[in-house]
């Protein structure tokens, strides 16, 4: 059952961020919407500029915390065109808190910056973290895609792959082809279809969509490492993961799926606020711990 404070942020959702995006076909102007809202920021964690893999970004880590802890790579969100690690301190800091090292690469961005710039960009800070020992990636939106081509990217280049993903509603295919694009068109609190499509082009410029860096549902996930996917009932990216689960686990590939109701997308930045974006968290966080304990060693910190 939702909470209350679901219902409550799915209607503050619909009035300022949907309504204020409306049919406009301004990129700048989508960018300035993603951008708006800001949440604060965790208690406890001390936020830090950074560069790996010649990438730059933020490293979040729990504040007085010493030794070594396991590194997570997060993936911010924002259709590939907006946000930043600043705007996802949020999540990185709950993840934080929970005993990781996180670093949030602040990648290239639509449409200065079109396909594959992003996915250069989280590859080379993945060969990097990689090569300090055992490591794992999460990301939401936009990141949760990035997150799966990451492990594609680290599969083809020959690089140790992470030892477990957590994606929060990942789009899964840019063709559009999910049938929750049509049956959530009005129960999503944040986008309209054709709101979301209308980021396909601006990130692509031309480039394929069913090439599996762009759509990862595309992919062959025989070998993937084990995913965690959490999705919104009434997102219009609901298919997305509930299809992706659905072929990963016909590849062999453990999966824990939780459809959460009510939740508007990328819910996660609430959660000072959401009963459910805590439990999403923490769940991955959990998630993310188990993968990394059931190898050799718990991970290895990259140097900042």
């Amino acid at each position: 059952m939702a909470s209350l404070r679901a219902h409550l942020y799915d209607l503050a959702i619909r009035l300022a961020v949907k309504r204020r995006l409306g049919k406009t076909l301004d990129v700048l102007a989508i960018r300035r919407a993603f951008e708006s809202a800001r949440f604060p920021e965790p208690p406890g964690v001390a936020f830090t500029p950074g560069e790996v893999g010649g990438v730059p970004g933020e490293w979040a880590q729990a504040a007085g915390t010493a030794g070594e802890r396991p590194t997570l790579l997060y993936l911010h969100g924002g259709g590939f065109i907006a946000c930043s690690a600043q705007v996802y301190r949020p999540v990185t800091g709950r993840f934080a808190r929970a005993g990781f090292r996180v670093f949030t690469p602040d990648y290239r961005l639509a449409p200065e910056h079109p396909f594959p710039a992003a996915i250069e960009d989280c590859s080379a800070v993945w060969a990097a973290l990689a090569g300090a020992g055992p490591a794992v990636v999460a990301g939401d939106s936009a990141g949760g895609t990035l997150a799966l081509t990451t492990i594609i990217e680290a599969r083809r280049l020959g690089l140790p792959p992470p030892a477990a993903a957590a994606l929060f509603s990942p789009a899964t295919d840019l063709i559009g082809r999910s049938a929750s694009f049509r049956t959530n068109g009005r129960r999503d609190a944040m986008f309209r279809p054709e709101s979301l499509m209308r980021l396909v082009p601006a990130y692509l410029a031309g480039a394929d969509p069913a090439d599996p860096r762009a759509s990862p549902i595309e992919a062959d996930f025989f070998g993937f490492p084990p995913l965690l996917i959490h999705v919104g009932a009434r997102e219009i990216l609901r298919d997305d993961s509930l299809r992706l689960a659905d072929k990963a686990r016909a590849a062999g590939v453990p999966v824990d799926l939780t459809v959460f109701p009510v939740v508007a997308h990328a819910w996660q930045l609430a959660e000072s606020f959401l009963p459910e974006a805590r439990s999403s968290l923490d769940g991955a966080a959990l998630f993310l711990r188990r993968a990394l304990e059931a190898g050799s060693h718990p991970g290895a910190e990259a140097a900042a």
